[in-house]
């Protein structure tokens, strides 16, 4: 007889390490950043672990223990990798991923400690993205941790968007806070009264400066703006009463009232008078939107860390489960594997480790293309200045015919010599990565915290009673807690599916998303292990029902894909981050399969860490294929109504008379008669008729293609459960309980 050869299947043997990680989410070549990484790791593990052991999370006030985290973030270089070298700096160019990965580091321990450090960037971040140079360079400066021979304290920033009830967290544009003219004399500059109640401000009781956001109540201003204010102002700066927080009370957030009298000099990004007229030259919603496209995304990877963070406390739990008890000798299975010893237990946890990894992907994919778009969009401002463009809208429209030109590159093949020109255009390129950000951004932010809590539920309940105790160790129950918080922070889930309804429809990302589609075929041809094509083919069916959606009405003749009709948009906007965090997973591997053999510690067991990281990617793809189906058969079928007995659709029911007739010529077809009516017109139990798939016979198809192209996902599951049950951890968790 013939044999089979079976392919023998490596074993990762260790927790993926820094070496992986570094190669995973492109820092490899960044000495910086890996330092960044080593003093961030420190101070959570370290500094923060023990104020969390302690029992710092249990008052709301800002104690001086709390004050020695952010001299440990000033120590470690964490406060200063915000700033430019000649600011006071060390890293050199945009900072996304360095803060993302400064805020993953520390939330692995706490997400408070990580809230408390990007605060203070956030309260730069209106400064630093529409600042004038003299606002950049005094308040980056003032901010950076002292140099060598200075004696002096860093100041602290605060960022006071948020307004008090009924406009908290419901939206931006509603101001309560209000600017006015308080002095003007000719030929002076103007002085501002500002007058400010906060509501959930994080970084407030030790906050020196403050950038607040304010609409006009004087017709000599115009519009709205950011002010930035100080503590030593002319005025009340009153930093409030403590909030009661069930969570992140490692960070300091308060209620603050502010009535200050500032020079005008202080408007965010400056103004110009015109008529009599203060016109600031960036209202706070541009401020806004240039601050939050970008803060979002460390946000996003805060519940990342707490995921993959949970996987080391969780198998340890599970393992150890029995020892001790009655019947559980050492190297018995019992003993040994504990927990572990059943299915359930390892498939779970898999799924929280298979989440983690598409969230962190996602999410530094995300703080990687801001880093690549950063300086695209300075380069375009000066192009668009060049020509005399001038004002949001007008750029806009100067920027139409490189849309066109990037659509026109990505459909282009590789090697096509038309391809050239369009690749040496910076609009060209600025236009591309400015859609993929728009979806990117909202999506991790959406994501990563939404169902990144959900799961964050599961690591717990892992844990069993345990994991709801307070020396659970990986403070799980912690981590639980906050990422409930962490899903509203920088505007609730509701605004993130907003924001992606606009962005997910425009013609330069629907074209980027085909091109992508047809890259995760070209990917399951080399790599099938991966799950890239049910990934494929579930990408496929998303692009289908959203063209199907914004043609389609409803009974009334409604629009289904509309602004107002948000169980039909929100729902897909969520099918989507699931098909792009699998996506970037996915990405990541490949990544790493291709470079890991050049690095000397992570080509160790290179193999059997490619194998596992595949077969959980293989694992989430298949989780991701079955929302996106399951929500996109909802809204191509849900907006139908079921035929009734009362219908007419009820006419092309077989008669049991004709049934008997058919039979004698046709023998079996009464089998495949659904619905068959009496002589009586009595009819089966059931609300009607079955429904027609009549002109979605096309989505049936390419469900069904779907439903086939999970082929193999179990086993991918069951490898990598069974890789879990023997992966080598540490003797003890590198931080306190």
């Amino acid at each position: 007889m013939g044999s089979v050869a079976v392919t023998e299947m490596k074993t990762m043997l260790t927790l993926p390490g820094d070496a992986v990680r570094q190669i995973q989410w492109r820092y490899a070549d960044r000495f910086d950043l890996q330092m960044l990484v080593q003093s961030a790791r420190a101070v959570a593990r370290g500094t923060v672990a023990r104020l969390v052991a302690a029992g710092e999370r249990n008052t709301h006030e800002w104690t001086p223990a709390k004050g020695e985290m952010l001299e440990a973030f000033d120590r470690s270089g964490v406060t200063a990798a915000f700033m430019e070298p000649e600011e006071g700096g060390f890293i050199a160019g945009p900072k996304n991923l360095a803060l993302a990965l400064s805020a993953f580091e520390l939330a692995w321990v706490d997400g408070g400690a990580a809230t408390a450090s990007l605060a203070s960037f956030l309260a730069l971040s209106p400064i630093h993205e529409r600042g004038t140079q003299q606002q950049v360079t005094r308040y980056k400066t003032l901010a950076a941790p002292p140099q060598p021979g200075e004696d002096r304290k860093p100041w602290r920033g605060a960022f006071a968007l948020t307004e008090p009830i009924p406009y908290v967290g419901v939206d931006t544009g509603m101001l309560n806070g209000k600017v006015r003219v308080a002095e003007w004399k000719d030929g002076e500059e103007p002085w501002l009264q500002i007058d400010k109640r906060g509501r959930f401000i994080t970084n407030i009781a030790f906050a020196n400066f403050v950038t607040a956001a304010v609409g006009s109540d004087d017709p000599r201003i115009k519009g709205s703006c950011v002010v930035i204010l100080e503590e030593g102002d002319e005025g009340t700066f009153d930093r409030g009463t403590p909030t009661k927080k069930l969570v992140h009370q490692l960070s300091s957030t308060g209620d603050p009232i502010f009535s200050l009298k500032v020079p005008a000099h202080r408007i965010v990004g400056g103004y110009t008078v015109k008529d009599g007229v203060i016109v600031p030259n960036f209202n706070h919603g541009e401020v806004l939107e240039a601050v939050f496209r970008r803060t979002r995304v460390p946000v996003g990877l805060m519940t990342a860390a707490k995921l993959l963070s949970a996987v080391e406390p969780v198998i340890r739990y599970q393992r150890e489960r029995f020892r001790g008890a009655e019947g559980s000798k050492p190297g018995s299975v019992r003993y040994e594997q504990g927990i572990q010893q059943r299915e359930d237990a390892l498939h779970r946890l898999v799924d929280v480790w298979a989440t983690g990894e598409a969230a962190a992907s996602l999410g530094f994919a995300a703080a990687r293309l801001f880093d690549e778009l950063d300086p695209l969009e300075k380069q375009k401002n000066a192009i668009l200045k060049e020509r005399g463009v001038q004002g949001g809208r007008a750029a806009i429209k100067a920027l139409k015919e490189s849309e066109q030109r990037a659509i026109e590159l990505l459909s282009l093949r590789e090697g096509d010599p038309r391809r050239a020109p369009l690749e040496a255009d910076p609009l060209v390129d600025f236009v591309l990565k400015d859609a993929e950000a728009n979806v990117i951004c909202p999506a991790t932010k959406l994501w990563n915290t939404g169902h990144g809590a959900n799961m964050m539920r599961e690591a717990v309940s892992l844990m069993g009673g345990y994991g709801i105790t307070e020396d659970c160790p990986g403070f799980l129950a912690n981590k639980w807690m906050d990422a409930q918080l962490e899903a509203t922070y920088e505007g609730p889930e509701a605004v993130q599916r907003r924001q992606l309804t606009v962005t997910m429809t425009s013609e330069v990302f629907l074209a980027q998303f085909c091109a992508w589609t047809a890259e995760m075929r070209r990917i399951a041809s080399d790599r099938p292990g991966t799950g890239a094509c049910t990934l494929a083919s579930a990408m496929h069916l998303w692009l289908w029902t959203l063209n199907y959606l914004k043609k389609a009405t409803d009974p009334g003749g409604n629009k289904l894909y509309h602004g107002q009709r948000q169980g039909v948009t929100f729902a897909l906007a969520d099918a989507l981050c699931w098909l792009l965090a699998s996506r970037c997973q996915i990405l990541d591997v490949l990544e790493l399969e291709a470079r890991g053999p050049d690095d000397p510690v992570a080509s160790e067991g290179l193999a059997g860490t490619v194998q596992f990281l595949s077969d959980l990617c293989h694992a989430q793809a298949a989780q991701a294929a079955g929302e996106a189906s399951r929500i996109c058969g909802e809204l191509v079928f849900g907006y139908s109504p079921h035929p009734s007995w009362q219908d007419e659709a009820h006419r092309g029911c077989f008669l049991l008379s004709e049934l008997e007739e058919y039979e004698e010529t046709m023998p079996g077809i009464s089998a495949f008669a659904v619905d068959v009516l009496a002589a009586d017109g009595s009819h089966p139990l059931k609300a009607g008729p079955c429904a027609s798939c009549v002109g979605n016979s096309e989505f049936l198809r390419l469900q069904n293609k779907l439903t086939t192209c999970l082929s193999g996902a179990r086993l991918a599951k069951d490898r990598a459960a069974e890789t879990v049950s023997k992966v080598m951890i540490p003797a003890a968790l590198d931080y306190p309980a």
